[in-house]
């Protein structure tokens, strides 16, 4: 019997020195679900950190578990597959948030299902689940130069730290990104689509 519950997972990679990084979008909008509706994290199965609560929105109340996976990015399937099966979630009751480089920062676009898009946290729940039929929440965070050593320097861009500007609107840009993953759990996807993709 499936769950009534969702499940809504940030990726990042644990550790202080990939706290501030472009990768840990996901990790920093999972910090503004959880003050947002009080949830508390712990471990799981040394997997991820898992909290549960409930978003009261519009009248209505959504249970919910909240994710920030602690294998590294590229194993984060293991992670999300373990909590699915543990709790009986559906894919179609999980919401990912991830950061993009082919996205200017700032922008925001929701889609279920279709390719990784090169993001291996992405891939590997893909493989994990089984499906690529689940929600993302896919956050902007522009790409590096395209230059010779172009793997190089998309490493150390996803690895590196914001500028001072980006910094400033950073703050906005997490709550909507938490915004967004709230949306597609009380108004569908294609509602959500329509709020954020055209931005």
């Amino acid at each position: 019997m499936a769950s009534n519950f969702w499940l809504v997972v940030g990726l990042g990679n644990p550790g202080r020195k990939y706290e501030d990084t472009r990768h840990n979008m996901g990790f920093m909008t999972a910090d503004v679900l959880a003050e947002r509706w009080s949830v508390a994290f712990s471990d799981h199965k040394g997997l991820a950190l898992l909290g549960k609560g409930a978003m009261n929105l519009e009248g209505r109340s959504v249970k919910f578990f909240l994710a920030k996976p602690l294998t590294y990015m590229n194993d984060s399937g293991n992670a999300v597959a373990s909590i699915s099966a543990y709790y009986q979630i559906e894919p179609d009751h999980v919401v990912v948030i991830h950061d993009d480089m082919d996205l200017d920062f700032g922008r925001i676009k929701v889609k279920s299902g279709g390719s990784a898009g090169g993001h291996n946290g992405i891939k590997s729940i893909d493989k994990s689940l089984g499906t690529p039929k689940y929600a993302r929440v896919r956050m902007g965070v522009g790409h590096a130069r395209r230059g010779a050593n172009a793997h190089d320097n998309t490493v150390n861009w996803v690895l590196g730290g914001f500028g001072p500007d980006q910094r400033k609107r950073l703050p906005e840009f997490l709550a909507d990104g938490a915004d967004a993953a709230e949306s597609i759990i009380f108004h569908g996807l294609a509602k959500t689509q329509e709020r954020f993709n055209g931005r």
